[in-house]
């Protein structure tokens, strides 16, 4: 069992290159901020992972670990590594540092997830961000590739089961108000009126397809981090601190698995199958055996991946809130939103709170933590102790899901 002792999220809001931030700046800033969140210092750390996906695309800035002995001399020496897993990056971090920790290899990890990603047109990082998709052989016709994968996933659905464009609106709608909720979104401060949630060609414009523009998940600058810690360590850190080890998150149970690159694939192989990602239902199912979760009803929370709504429409239904195919029976019913049956993304998503690609899969945690701690302000979900992480890389090519409970 691994313990998260806690983190920190920067502003998903800010602009790093307009502050005049590199990602030494950010870097030292997540980490630090982190420590101090956690009560712990650098000499503290045994081993340190990043999660990131397009820095050397976005910034021309790859070997990201070593930008731990930059924060501060203690770190000097300390083994650290970067994972790369497109928008599962973050939650890969995680699942190596956890791997170190249950091999008994280190008691501590410093695991952060950081993106700079608004620094370049809109156009280029759409270029970017195809990287994730096999190149050269898919969506060579799209303007916004990844827009393009998920409008198609959405025609799919219509083929399959029949789909309805206000089910997706109010997908979009629930985030966005959540977001509003949240003070390290980055659109809690946006405005909308009455055709944004609609086909309305002005105020929510086609980007690809059937994908509007608040269909779409925000691509952003930000980091998170999350400190693990061992059985062992987090006793000791509890009773040095007078606070119950029963207070502090343990990742309970965790999913991970793999389809191949291609979208087309994947279609390919779920045609008559219950699901149409049969990966991304395993790993959830794989999450939930491993934490001992035998009932959906024992799950108060989830966090998904919303890189756009047509991701968190699938999401309902293979989390199993809904039979396939009808993940709209749980939307008309009000049963994702706060004070629903099983809210989803009461943090805003990556539609409200924003997606720095490689940071998601590590704030999706750190939210998961808060939840279950009671620490998530605004966007509580009440009572809650087990929260679910869905982080999805790519077109479904690789799927992580976390149990994250007390």
């Amino acid at each position: 069992m691994t313990y998260i002792l806690g983190g920190w999220q920067s502003d998903f809001s800010k602009n790093w290159a307009r502050q005049g931030m590199d990602f030494a700046d950010a870097f030292a800033e997540v980490v630090g901020e982190g420590l101090a969140a956690v009560d712990l210092e650098p000499r503290d750390i045994d081993t340190g992972h990043v999660g990131n996906f397009v820095g050397d695309l976005f910034a021309g800035q790859g070997l990201l670990g070593g930008f731990f002995g930059l924060v501060h001399p203690d770190f000097d020496g300390m083994p650290t590594s970067r994972h790369e897993a497109a928008c599962a990056s973050g939650s890969v971090s995680i699942l190596a540092a956890t791997a170190e920790i249950e091999a008994g290899r280190y008691d501590t990890a410093c695991v952060v997830g950081i993106e700079m990603m608004r620094n370049v047109s809109g156009q280029q990082a759409a270029v970017n961000l195809g990287a994730a998709a096999w190149a050269g052989h898919e969506f060579e016709d799209a303007t916004f590739l990844w827009p393009r994968a998920f409008s198609d996933l959405g025609e799919e659905y219509d083929r399959r089961y029949g789909l309805k464009y206000e089910h997706l609106m109010r997908i979009a709608e629930i985030n966005f108000a959540n977001a509003r909720r949240n003070p390290n979104s980055q659109t809690r401060q946006w405005a909308f009126n009455d055709r944004s949630f609609t086909k309305d060609d002005e105020a929510n414009p086609v980007v690809e397809g059937m994908i509007r523009k608040n269909d779409c998940g925000q691509v952003t600058d930000g980091s998170a981090v999350v400190f693990l810690a061992s059985d062992a360590y987090a006793a000791d850190y509890a009773q040095a601190r007078g606070i119950p080890l029963e207070s502090l998150a343990r990742i309970k149970g965790w999913g991970h698995r793999s389809a191949p690159i291609s979208y087309e694939r994947k279609i390919r192989a779920s045609e008559g199958q219950p699901y149409v990602f049969p990966q991304v239902r395993r790993a959830i199912e794989d999450a939930r055996a491993r934490a001992g979760i035998t009932d959906i009803a024992q799950i108060d929370a989830v966090e998904t991946h919303d890189c756009f709504t047509t991701t968190e429409y699938m999401a309902i239904e293979h989390l199993g809130l809904t039979a396939p195919g009808e993940a709209w029976k749980a939307i008309e019913a009000g049963d994702i939103e706060i004070g629903g049956k099983l809210p989803i993304n009461a943090s805003g998503g990556l539609i409200g709170v924003g997606h720095p690609v490689g940071a998601t899969g590590v704030r999706m945690a750190l939210d998961a933590v808060k939840q279950v701690t009671g620490q998530a302000g605004d966007y509580q979900v009440e009572g809650a102790k087990n929260v679910q992480t869905l982080n999805i890389g790519g077109s479904t090519t690789t799927t992580v899901s976390l149990l994250v409970g007390r």
